[in-house]
């Protein structure tokens, strides 16, 4: 269980979420939404360790761990995948896939990316940097599967992709679910997330407007929200 708690956060002297409690249940997908500006990506950031609350808490597991920083979360199942090509561009693609493993599970590893995207297999020798958007992305997505954790937080991962590859990410984004770990997802595509999502939290202004289960929501209703109309 990941949870934040009553969260307030911002940047210098802007805050940008406002009261945000938000639970992340194990095993469950939650999809988080929200127009842009919301405060999406800085709930991400709060619950990766890379900004601190003003007041409120981080638990996880029920253990207070607000303040802890970055590698000590991922110490504890926490694995952020940010929004943007999350890459060494000069490393190769078994270079990029050495750094995010252990060690001694380097040809384990390559086999994953192998099988669970084929084209990695076959561009393991290829520059990460000169590969397309949609590979780039696999790639960064690969730390979801080699760190096997426990909660997985997914920043816009089909942001700029062909709809194909999108696919092929939200089959991946099923597969690392079916295997235990617990998504806490921001996407762009409404529909899909909603399709995919066991809870979904809406953020309106920083603030949670709207949270339930994603057939709470209809088409009118979830366009109201997102405009902050609904009542």
């Amino acid at each position: 269980m990941l949870t934040l708690h009553e969260v307030h956060a911002g940047y210098g002297g802007t805050r940008v979420l406002h009261d945000v409690t938000l639970h992340v249940p194990p095993g469950s997908i939650v999809a988080l939404l929200g127009a842009n500006g919301a405060g999406k990506t800085t709930v991400l950031r709060v619950a990766a360790g890379l900004v601190r609350p003003t007041s409120g808490a981080l638990l996880v597991d029920g253990e207070d761990v607000t303040g802890w920083p970055p590698h000590t979360l991922v110490d504890q199942g926490v694995c952020h995948v940010p929004e943007g090509r999350g890459v060494f561009p000069s490393l190769t693609v078994r270079e990029n896939l050495v750094v995010q493993c252990k060690r001694g599970d380097e040809e384990k590893t390559f086999e994953a990316a192998a099988s669970v995207f084929p084209v990695l297999g076959r561009r393991m020798d290829q520059l990460a940097g000169t590969m397309s958007g949609g590979e780039q992305q696999m790639l960064a997505l690969m730390r979801a599967y080699i760190q096997n954790p426990k909660t997985v937080l997914l920043d816009e991962v089909s942001m700029g992709l062909a709809p194909i590859i999108v696919d092929e990410i939200f089959d991946f984004l099923r597969t690392i679910a079916a295997g235990g770990a617990s998504l806490l997802l921001v996407e762009q595509y409404v529909t899909k997330a909603l399709e995919l999502a066991d809870f979904v939290y809406l953020l309106h202004k920083g603030r949670v407007a709207f949270a339930g289960e994603p057939g709470e929501l209809d088409g009118e209703d979830l366009f109201a929200r997102y405009l902050g109309h609904a009542a």
